[in-house]
């Protein structure tokens, strides 16, 4: 390799951010060896084209690859090497949110203070409910409660409500047995999420308040504990008592309208509330899908909204049929099942797109 094309190893340092200590262990390791070492003093020189592939490694190892995974990157395919990144970033975020678990647990043990029993309830028929409430919660690095599920318990009841601002839903449960007292706390959903499993094995658990969490005591199996998040939550409450009059309700079989939805590919999706049908609008709002049979009463109404907001919505809801309560083009409807009334969502609806004319 010519002169000029190789730079000592103090200089390929400063170019790649690699230091030298880094790139003398790299090179005895055989992962980035010199393009040439000076056979009299011993030093190293790397080549212009080094580079790339020395900031690559450094990226690598700064979000902790492991050297075995660092050395199957360079040969392999892109698609390959993808597969190593995202398997390593995966195991990562396990590594962390296990640590994160573990130590909420060592933290409530530390705290030697004891639990405050708050309810007692059917394992499975919790289990089913924290996944259907938890549908309508978020993934926010700026509001990670939204990641959250609000529990409620009073005298007679637990509601559980999970929102991302487009979605809301709540579930309200009766307690296998009288709750020893009210409360009120946001749980960590993706823990929840984790719990779930155990929780449905178990015929009934009970949950017990702690300073910074709560845990979930199941029967014949590993009580679970769950982080509680300190912000507040988004006042639901207030979106509940503040909605409008129902004008329109509608209820259509679940599964009809899963699937007209699922038939209309596109971010948005339009349904077009009629005389005994409920159609679903594609992309461009005119052509509807095959009017479903429905039970109708009020004005006919389209409305518009993200499939994401939508789909989930129904596909939660209890029961054969959904019923829908529409309160306008720009309310909230309300999804829940035509004869059960402890499932409800509340999905937003979005503005008209606009037509190739300029109109809604």
């Amino acid at each position: 390799m010519p002169n000029f094309e190789l730079m000592p190893i103090g200089i390929f340092a400063q170019r790649t951010g690699l230091t030298s200590s880094a790139l003398r262990f790299y090179a005895d390791s055989g992962l980035l060896p010199p393009a040439e070492v000076d056979p009299v003093t011993g030093y190293r020189y790397y080549g212009t084209d080094q580079v790339e592939p020395a900031t690559v490694l450094r990226r690598l190892r700064e979000i902790a690859m492991p050297l075995a995974g660092v050395e199957a990157v360079p040969g392999s395919t892109p698609r390959e090497a993808l597969r190593l990144l995202d398997e390593h970033v995966s195991d990562v975020v396990a590594d962390a949110a296990a640590a994160q678990r573990k130590a909420a647990v060592i933290r409530s043990t530390l705290s030697n203070e004891p639990g405050l029993p708050i309810v007692a309830l059917r394992g499975p028929v919790l289990a089913d409910a924290v996944e259907q409430t938890l549908t309508a919660s978020a993934y926010d690095t700026a509001t990670p409660v939204l990641g959250g599920l609000r529990v409620e318990t009073s005298h007679e009841a637990v509601a559980l409500t999970a929102t991302d601002r487009y979605r809301l839903s709540t579930r309200t449960l009766m307690p296998a047995e009288p709750p020893e007292q009210s409360w009120a706390g946001t749980v960590a959903g993706d823990e929840l999420r984790i719990a779930v499993a155990e929780i449905r094995r178990s015929a009934l658990v009970r949950l017990e308040a702690v300073p910074h969490g709560i845990w979930l005591r199941v029967e014949d199996g590993e009580d679970r504990y769950c982080r509680l998040l300190p912000d507040a939550y988004p006042d639901h409450r207030l979106v509940l008592a503040s909605l409008g009059a129902v004008s329109t309700r509608a209820t259509v079989s679940k599964e009809s309208l899963l699937r007209a939805l699922q038939d209309h590919p596109g971010r948005r999706t339009a349904l077009h509330i009629a005389d005994r049908t409920v159609g679903v609008a594609g992309a461009d709002g005119d052509q509807l899908s095959t009017p479903l049979p429905a039970t109708v009463t009020g004005p006919a109404l389209r409305i518009w909204f993200e499939l994401t907001t939508l789909y989930p919505a129904v596909s939660t809801a209890i029961g054969p049929d959904v019923m829908l309560d529409l309160r306008g083009h720009d309310q909230p409807v309300t999804i829940r099942s035509a004869d059960r009334g402890d499932l409800t969502t509340l999905a937003m609806p979005i503005k008209p797109p606009a037509k190739p004319d300029g109109s809604a």
